[in-house]
């Protein structure tokens, strides 16, 4: 065994980094290790664990809370085949909801959605997941790198459907029926595996549907009536974005990767909040050493009540809850490191990484089975 651990993230501190109680909003934070066995966390300001989950699934990216303090878990389906080397790092397959004891309410099963299934209030999913494209329909899309499509030619593409609480499918969105390809091409630099890369979908308080298209840089509005994309983020707003949201006043708080942005040589990350009828950047934080905060790959924002916006830095494990004015007044460390089971993935990612891709702030009204924290 060699005397220095080679893990660079974890050879660094773990845990409760900072804290200034008076500027914090108050809570609980909820996150699940991307390389755990299932285990969902609940940490208090001080870092202090205070609930744990053990679901039968690893996660298929996050958990959320619902009314009531049930747990939305969207976790990997076992035993399924790689579509491309990339997909076991995102895929994900079950969607359920489990009690406070872990105990399986029900879930639903696709086996290829990835990245997001957003569960709502009343049992219902929205949820990314993929069809082929083959032949001329594969070709249509544009950019990417030459020859660099899955197996037999593929070009994996991104639909968006929603299932009642039983599984009849609902809705459903195809990216190749509605998304123009000369406007929404792949980045030069990204493989042709899968397009666009939806890595975000939500309900607006219209009705309309937001996502955020990762590998064309985008966020969209698309019409739940018509399937047409309503709006989009003007070109070079974004870069490689994650995990868009609405705010009260309708603006959208984008957590923005930085990778490829335009004239740009130094990448950082971001958070910004876009005003809708403008499309302008109306606010952003960014550390005030730009360069320490980069996240080339996952991330999120949400935020708080009193103003503030928890931060997820995701491929660092690394959480953080920021003022309007950019004020850091809490940040928490992931200390669960493990390796990805997928042979796949640990030949791109063979680290073991502490990587989470949401975390969530709850008060303690969310959680009305929490009693004396146990």
């Amino acid at each position: 065994m060699p005397v220095v651990d080679q893990n660079s993230r974890r050879r660094r501190p773990t845990g409760l980094l900072a804290l200034d109680e008076e500027a914090a909003s108050p809570g609980y934070t909820l996150f699940a290790p991307l390389t755990g066995s299932g285990e969902v966390h609940l940490v208090d300001l001080r870092g202090r664990p205070v609930h744990q989950w053990t679901l039968p699934y690893r996660p298929g990216r996050h958990a959320r809370l619902l009314p009531g303090g049930t747990l939305a878990y969207n976790g990997v389906l076992p035993g399924e085949p790689a579509l491309f080397p990339m997909w076991h790092k995102y895929r994900g397959g079950v969607m359920l909801r489990a009690a406070p004891d872990g105990t399986v309410l029900g879930e639903h099963r696709d086996p290829l959605q990835h990245h997001d299934a957003h569960h709502l209030d009343d049992g219902r999913i929205l949820y990314t997941a993929l069809e082929p494209l083959r032949g001329a329909e594969a070709a249509s899309v544009r950019g990417g790198v030459p020859g660099s499509e899955a197996r037999g030619g593929t070009v994996w593409a991104d639909t968006i459907r929603e299932v009642a609480p039983d599984g009849t499918l609902l809705w459903s969105w195809r990216a190749a029926d509605h998304l123009d390809r000369d406007g929404f091409p792949l980045h030069p630099a990204y493989a042709r595996e899968h397009w666009p890369l939806i890595n975000s979908v939500t309900p607006l308080a219209d009705g309309n549907i937001l996502a955020s298209l990762r590998s064309v840089s985008a966020v969209v509005v698309i019409s739940r009536a018509t399937g047409e994309v309503l709006w989009r983020t003007e070109p070079g707003t974004v870069s490689q974005q994650h995990a868009p949201s609405e705010l009260d006043d309708g603006r959208i708080l984008v957590f923005d990767n930085g990778v490829f942005r335009p004239h740009c040589d130094v990448p950082y990350s971001r958070v910004v909040e876009i005003d809708r009828d403008s499309g302008a950047v109306v606010w952003e934080y960014h550390d005030p050493a730009r360069e320490f905060f980069f996240a080339p790959f996952m991330g999120s924002a949400q935020r708080l009540p009193n103003g503030n916006t928890l931060v997820t830095d995701s491929p660092s494990g690394r959480l953080f809850e920021v003022t309007r004015e950019g004020y850091l007044c809490w940040e928490y460390v992931v200390p669960h490191f493990a390796p990805y089971r997928e042979r796949e993935v640990r030949g791109l990612f063979p680290a073991e990484p502490n990587a989470v891709f949401r975390a969530y702030r709850y008060h303690a009204a969310d959680l009305p089975w929490l009693g004396d924290g146990s």
